[in-house]
């Protein structure tokens, strides 16, 4: 009896294990566990990289400094009458910019004049003594002596007219320092002085200054090491400069090279530089603060990618690339210049190899990712001098 129970029970215990795989097959959620899910992909932006000319540039920081600054002083003494030019305003060369009452002067000036006129009415008389003195000593009826004495009164009169064109010389020329014009054109400061206020000659005090804005220098700074390149650069013709705002990094002006200073500061390592512009839209004010960046050559054939695709990781930077089947890659790279928001690619990509520009967070090398192309999309802050 024993026996037969036994057989029985082992052949429950066989039907149930070949049924166990069937069982399986039809339970609740069996699909899922047979069909391995695809692999989660990641939305990213991507872009091609380029083989283009890219500007070489050497960046530094400087100020806006005028070509010419002048204080307009009285070079007379008298009371302020006129300040034709309103405070801040352009003027020419030229240009009336103050006025200080003439009379005085124009009196000197009459007076000077007049006793001009006398003297010249003494001297044609003392001539014509002096000509009878001397025909008369041609017949011994005038001695030698008083033909002499005549001789110096008329060579006294010369002088005195000579003192009385001194004196005319002087006093038109105070008379025209009445009448202050600009010597160059500029823009015109704050008034230092109202009209109707005496000026003095000997005064520190200035009238108004006039400052040089068209053009326009900047003076900025280099590393010393970058004084080879530039100086090569200008032999090879005009370095062009472009100036942008020092807060916003919007570009302001566009100008050349004019020279390195003398002497390279032994201090800090810097060569000073100065650049000029026409400033013809008068962006560029005296004393402005700005970032330069000096075009000192042109690399050919570079490969460039976006500067939002270079990333920094314990082995240098890299990029994420896109591979055929969708996945990435991590590739090593160096990199040189950066340029309106490209970066120079110096080694480890080719050209229209397709790189990730943002969402690399969530990357990681064989990482499938849904792209999305931005390689025509225009990049901000093309202008940037970074």
């Amino acid at each position: 009896m024993t026996t037969r129970r036994g057989i029985a029970l082992l052949m429950v215990t066989l039907l149930l294990a070949a049924a166990l795989p069937a069982w399986r097959a039809m339970a609740p959620g069996s699909a899922k566990a047979a069909d391995p899910q695809p692999p989660a992909t990641v939305p990213v932006t991507t872009a091609a990289s380029r083989i283009q000319d890219m500007p070489v540039y050497l960046k530094g920081l400087g100020t806006v400094q005028p070509p010419n600054v002048v204080e307009i002083k009285a070079q007379v003494t008298g009371t302020l009458i006129a300040l034709p030019v309103p405070e801040g305003a352009e003027v020419k060369q030229g240009d009336i910019v103050a006025e200080i009452d003439p009379r005085p002067y124009k009196a000197a000036l009459d007076q000077a004049l007049a006793q001009r006129d006398e003297d010249t009415a003494l001297l044609k008389s003392a001539q014509l003594d002096l000509k009878r003195y001397q025909n008369l000593a041609k017949s011994s009826f005038a001695p030698v002596q008083q033909v002499e004495d005549q001789q110096g009164t008329v060579d006294k009169q010369i002088g005195a007219i000579g003192v009385d064109n001194a004196m005319i010389e002087t006093a038109r020329i105070n008379l025209g320092y009445c009448v202050i014009k600009a010597p160059f054109a500029g823009r015109v400061s704050f008034y230092q002085l109202n009209v109707g206020n005496l000026v003095q000659a000997a005064s520190q005090t200035g009238i108004i200054s006039i400052t040089q804005v068209k053009p326009i220098q900047v003076v900025f700074t280099l590393p010393e090491a970058d004084l080879a390149r530039a100086q090569q650069a200008r032999a090879d013709g005009p370095v062009p400069v472009t100036v942008f705002d020092g807060s916003s990094n919007k570009q302001l002006a566009t100008g050349t090279l004019t020279t390195p200073n003398n002497t390279i500061d032994p201090a800090t390592g810097t060569i000073a530089m100065k650049a000029s512009f026409a400033n013809q839209d008068g962006h560029l004010w005296p004393g402005q603060f700005v970032n330069t960046r000096v075009q000192v050559g042109l690399l050919h054939n570079a490969v460039t990618v976006p500067t939002l695709a270079i990333l920094h990781g314990p082995d240098g930077t890299f990029v994420y690339t896109v591979k055929p089947d969708g996945t990435v890659a991590q590739t090593s790279v160096q990199v040189g210049d950066q340029v309106a928001q490209r970066t120079v690619v110096t080694k480890g990509l080719a050209g229209q190899q397709t790189v990730v520009v943002s969402g690399q967070s969530r990357l990681a090398p064989g990482v499938h990712v849904h792209p999305t192309d931005v390689s025509n999309a225009a990049s901000p802050g093309d202008a940037s001098p970074t």
